[in-house]
């Protein structure tokens, strides 16, 4: 493992250097931390929270809404003082329903205690058009161009009152001017449109079946939030003239998959963004394609280089040796094959489930039953205990069999959160 810090952040590289002859993939993972001295060291930074509240007609029924305003409430009340903020009623339109003249107010207790009575009349009915919800936000996001801008997205149901189109392309056009967490209330929404947003956006989407926990998950997300102080970091790889760059993936602590936001910026040079950082740290598995050479030579396959703008802040180095001593080639780099185990149990888990609900038995078996054994290779305890949700596992031969009847809560409590991985921490 090669490491080297600088200006608060950290950049290790764990990998096996070593190629059997004619072999010319490269795998690493890089780790990037930054450190509490850096988050207190970064200059103050405008912050704007947008809470996008689905307020159409489904969300009358049980206690979704007012789980939906108490957790608006308990977001505002952890929210630091001077935080810029808005709410948005979301419908087949999208209205800023606080506050109603300006793009925002800073929090406190007067507005706070406005925001409430702005929350009392607002009352469920009509549709669900997201793409306009996105669309507002981003509005309201540009009139702060020097501010963190992060949102909250609560639904009930699927985006139905708006073409499909639409909505990718509020999604594409909202990429890096806001970060957005999304969650859904009840079981009628779907995980894979949350997804999108939510894996587009930089933030995380889950489930919160019963809405009276609603406002305790909303007072944890703007406390994450707020614990943001670095609006963007991104990755810079270089590769030598002959390489390329088969893929970036973030695996820890949950995967996201950065190689199609790759943006050109030189010769071999690409960068991926990473969004907006606290005090933590975050694996990614780095994948090189490069020109063998004969065995003893060494090669640079990547520097992988963590900036700000143009200052570099930490970087780390990608390397391969080529050689014929076969025990040195065939050792595997312990985080490497943990975290593509982890990449695979995250595909066996959602095409599982999407064989299972299509009908396809046999096919959702095979996966579920891989994921079952992955898991539990892995020591990713929270997706094997969902799993049990899903599947019966019998503990003394490992058959693995379809529950006959399974809670759609369960269900879709795993689909969302199968991208969250078991970490394997850098030696040393």
């Amino acid at each position: 493992m090669n490491s080297v810090a600088g200006n608060g952040i950290s950049v290790a590289v764990d990998q096996n250097e070593y190629l059997a002859d004619g072999v010319g993939t490269v795998d690493a993972v890089v780790t990037v931390e930054t450190g509490a001295d850096l988050v207190v060291a970064a200059p103050p930074r405008e912050r704007l929270e947008i809470l996008i509240l689905d307020c159409s007609g489904s969300m009358a029924t049980g206690r979704k809404f007012p789980g939906a305003r108490q957790a608006a409430l308990a977001a505002l009340d952890v929210m630091a003082d001077g935080t810029k903020f808005a709410i948005v009623e979301g419908t087949a339109m999208a209205r800023l329903a606080f506050p109603s003249n300006v793009p925002s107010l800073p929090a406190n207790r007067e507005s706070r205690a406005a925001a409430r009575r702005a929350l009392d009349k607002l009352s469920p009915g009509g549709g669900t058009a997201m793409g306009t919800w996105l669309g507002l936000t981003r509005q309201l996001a540009k009139k702060h161009p020097d501010a963190m801008v992060h949102a909250i997205l609560l639904t009930d149901g699927k985006n139905e009152h708006e073409e499909p189109a639409a909505l990718a392309a509020e999604i594409k056009q909202s990429e890096g001017v806001f970060t957005c967490d999304c969650r859904g209330v009840g079981t009628d929404w779907r995980v894979d449109e949350l997804r999108t947003i939510a894996t587009a956006l930089h933030g995380t989407v889950d489930i919160v079946a019963d809405p009276a926990k609603l406002a305790a998950d909303f007072a944890a997300m703007m406390q994450g939030s707020m614990a943001k102080a670095i609006p963007e970091l991104t990755l810079r790889v270089w590769t030598p003239a002959g390489a390329k760059v088969r893929f970036v993936k973030q695996v820890a602590p949950t995967i996201t998959d950065l190689t199609a936001r790759r943006v050109e910026t030189g010769a071999q040079v690409g960068e991926y963004p990473l969004g907006a950082w606290g005090a933590e740290d975050r694996d990614y598995h780095v994948q090189v394609e490069v020109e063998p050479a004969a065995p003893g030579r060494e090669k640079l396959a990547a520097r992988v280089s963590v900036v700000s703008g143009e200052e570099v802040l930490g970087q780390g180095l990608v390397k391969a040796v080529w050689t014929n001593d076969s025990e040195l080639s065939a050792r595997i780099s312990r985080r490497v094959a943990h975290y593509t185990g982890q990449a695979e149990l995250a595909q066996a888990v959602q095409e599982g489930l999407a064989a299972r609900k299509s009908g396809d038995t046999d096919t959702a078996t095979a996966k579920l039953r891989r994921a079952v054994q992955l898991a539990a290779e892995s020591g990713n305890e929270s997706t094997a205990k969902l799993l049990r949700g899903v599947v019966e596992v019998d503990e003394h031969n490992g058959t693995v069999r379809l529950r006959a009847s399974v809670a759609a809560a369960d269900e879709m409590a795993l689909d969302a959160r199968s991208t969250k991985t078991a970490r394997v921490r850098k030696e040393g």
